[in-house]
C-alpha cells in the first residue's frame, strides 16, 4: 500500500536527516524550498517514520551509520544522498541545532554539483572494520617490541634496528647476559615477546579477513 500522502508530504523535494545515537531530526523541504515539516524520531522507528513518506531524496551527512541507514532507505524506494560535512556547513542557518542542521543537510543535498559520498555494502564496511583493527593491534605490536627494547637498553644492552634482529638476538642475550638481567626482568621480558607472538598472529591477515572462519 502506497503512503498517503498530506498537505505536508505531497509536493516534498528533499528531506534532510540529521542522524543522532539515539534520535534522527528530519526536516522536510517542498519544492518551493519551504519547509514541509519537521519530525524527530527514535533510531529504532525511523524505519517506520520513512514507510510512512512517499519516496524522496534524503540527505545525511557522513558518519558512522550514515552507509547502514543509506542502504535501508534504498530498500524503502528512496533515494539517499551521503554528503560531507564540508558540503554542509555553508547551509547552516542561525544558531547550530539538530533542525537547523537537518535542514542545512536537505538544501546541500538538492546541490546539483554535489560530490556525495559513495555508499558501502556490507562487506565494504566489514573490510574498512578489519582494516581498522589491524592497524591497532601493529601499533599495540610495536609499542611491546618498543617497550622490549628499553628495558633491554635500562640493563646496558642494546640491539640494532629492526624486529626481526630483536627477534633472532632475544633468547642468546637472555641466556648469555642472566648474571646480569634478575630472574624478575628476564620473566617480564619474555611476557612481552608472548604478547608479541599473539599479536604477531592477530595482525595476519588472513586471521582478520572477513571471510575468515571463526
Amino acid at each position: 500500500m502506497k503512503p498517503k500522502k498530506d498537505f505536508s508530504t505531497a509536493s516534498l523535494a528533499v528531506i534532510g536527516v540529521d542522524i543522532g545515537k539515539e534520535v534522527f531530526h528530519l526536516v522536510g523541504l517542498a519544492v518551493d524550498g519551504k519547509i514541509a515539516f519537521r519530525k524527530k524520531v527514535r533510531r529504532l522507528g525511523f524505519e517506520d517514520a520513512f514507510e510512512k513518506l512517499p519516496p524522496s531524496i534524503v540527505g545525511m551527512e557522513a558518519c558512522l551509520s550514515a552507509h547502514f541507514v543509506s542502504r535501508v532507505l534504498r530498500r524503502l524506494g528512496h533515494e539517499p544522498r551521503i554528503i560531507p560535512a564540508i558540503y554542509v556547513r555553508p547551509f547552516v542557518k542561525g544558531q547550530k541545532n539538530d533542525y537547523n542542521d537537518a535542514e542545512a543537510i536537505a538544501e546541500a543535498a538538492l546541490r546539483p554539483n554535489l560530490r556525495a559520498v559513495q555508499e558501502k555494502s556490507q562487506d565494504q564496511l566489514d573490510l574498512q572494520a578489519c582494516h581498522r583493527v589491524r592497524s591497532r593491534l601493529v601499533s599495540r605490536r610495536t609499542a611491546t617490541i618498543n617497550q622490549i627494547r628499553a628495558f633491554l637498553i635500562e640493563q646496558g644492552i642494546t640491539v640494532r634496528s629492526g624486529a626481526r634482529a630483536l627477534r633472532n638476538s632475544l633468547f642468546a642475550i637472555l641466556e648469555n647476559r642472566r648474571d646480569e638481567i634478575s630472574p624478575r626482568m628476564t620473566r617480564l621480558i619474555l611476557g612481552l615477546y608472548e604478547d608479541w607472538c599473539q599479536l604477531d598472529h592477530k595482525c595476519d591477515r588472513r586471521a582478520l579477513s572477513p571471510n575468515a572462519s571463526a
